[in-house]
């Protein structure tokens, strides 16, 4: 009995330990093939994703985007194409993959012309974020521009069109004038050839209707000189106020800078948002004008022939500084900070400096004058979204007002913001 026991508990124990030692497989092979479809590290959760929406605009957008190859590849399915830690390890340094003799990386560093990626000190959790945001935005339809391309592209002809229209009226007013005028002098030559004719006209009648037209005596009448001075007057006291009124208005100033920058190409071709060069729009009273190591970001490896970038490796290698003529200049006695009126009011950067995406060489869009900022004021709602410092202004103003709480409102004409 004792061996019999003893045989059937050690195949129970070793039947046992088989079951278990196949169920600790079968539960790796499941549990891996379970993180290969669901856990793939990629944060799904909105808050992250719209943190990564904000580094991606932030950072990547300079050179790419979702779907548009810009100066990098488009960043669609990248999450299919590349695993997460491939991604961080390239982000934080692209230069030390490709040497290593990833297949993947050489073949895009030698499809992109070997421009050679910003190295970025992310956390791992910052760049999960952006692939997360990149994750969702893949997960969107590509909507055709076609619409959009074609409203572009008919632009200029749309803004046309009312320009000849109403050119057309302008035309077909003054020839029905014309013929108005050549109407009423035929009836009146026909009224006085039928007077003419007519013997039982009294002298006076017969006088009128033998009247001639004197320009001569028209001319030197005291009504028309009168009249001629009063026109010559008016027209030269309105051309010395406007005079008067445009001293140190700079509206249209468009100077030569040191070198040719293009506006349309960065902001407007490659979409670069211009905080990634004006670094303190959002946080300081100045917008400031970017360093020479800003534009070595990009053209440290892209355009290095270009002349105009040979002037900015100039200015590097003697250790001066670009001289940028400034355009956007206020007085001394005006106070203006960027940050508030960007970071808390939330003013697009075009509301002051106009088309700037579209601007080959920048010239002054607005006035900047002290009407204009006025007026601005007058018309612009204050942005109280998600800024708790205006919730009690804001409910003592809809107290009194039905209307929502313009810039006036708050103090935004008080002489003592502005000048101090």
């Amino acid at each position: 009995m004792s061996k019999k026991y003893s045989l059937h508990s050690r195949a129970g124990f070793l039947s046992t330990k088989t079951v278990l030692f196949l169920s600790l497989i079968f539960s790796v092979l499941f549990t891996q093939n379970t993180a290969v479809a669901q856990g793939d590290g990629i944060p799904t959760d909105e808050a992250t994703i719209s943190a990564g929406e904000k580094l991606f605009k932030a950072n990547c957008t300079v050179c790419h985007a979702v779907n548009d190859k810009v100066i990098g590849p488009a960043l669609r399915d990248i999450h299919k194409r590349r695993n997460l830690d491939w991604i961080k390890a390239f982000v934080k340094n692209s230069q030390k993959v490709i040497q290593s003799g990833d297949e993947y990386a050489v073949n895009l560093y030698n499809e992109y012309n070997k421009t050679e990626m910003t190295a970025f000190d992310f956390e791992d959790a910052e760049i999960a974020s952006i692939v997360g945001y990149l994750k969702a935005e893949s997960a969107k339809e590509i909507v055709v521009a076609a619409e959009e391309t074609t409203t572009t592209g008919g632009g200029e002809a749309a803004s046309e069109e009312p320009s000849q229209f109403v050119n057309t009226v302008m035309i077909v007013l003054l020839v029905v004038l014309v013929l108005i005028l050549a109407v009423l002098g035929m009836i009146i030559t026909m009224l006085k050839k039928y007077l003419s004719q007519k013997d039982d006209l009294s002298e006076e009648d017969r006088e009128i209707a033998d009247q001639t037209f004197d320009v001569g005596a028209l001319v030197k009448s005291n009504a028309f000189l009168g009249l001629m001075a009063f026109i010559f007057t008016a027209i030269l006291m309105k051309s010395a106020i406007d005079g008067i009124f445009t001293i140190g208005v700079q509206q249209g100033y468009q100077p030569d800078q040191p070198i040719a920058f293009s506006h349309k190409i960065h902001a407007g071709d490659y979409k670069i948002d211009c905080n990634y060069c004006h670094t303190g729009v959002r946080k300081s009273k100045n917008a400031n004008i970017p360093s020479s190591n800003i534009c070595m970001n990009c053209h440290s490896s892209i355009k290095t022939e270009s002349p105009e970038i040979q002037k900015i490796y100039a200015a590097i290698e003697n250790n001066e500084p670009i001289e940028w003529v400034r355009i956007h200049n206020l007085p001394d006695l005006a106070y203006f900070n960027h940050s508030q009126h960007v970071q808390v009011g939330g003013v697009e950067c075009q509301t002051c400096h106009g088309p700037i995406e579209e601007m080959e060489k920048v010239s002054q869009y607005a006035p900047l004058t002290m009407g204009w900022c006025i007026n601005c004021h007058r018309e612009t709602d204050v942005n109280t979204k998600g800024n708790d410092y205006y919730n009690k202004l804001v409910a003592k103003h809809a107290e009194h007002s039905k209307e929502s709480m313009k810039v006036e409102d708050i103090g935004g004409l008080e002489c003592s913001k502005c000048h101090y």
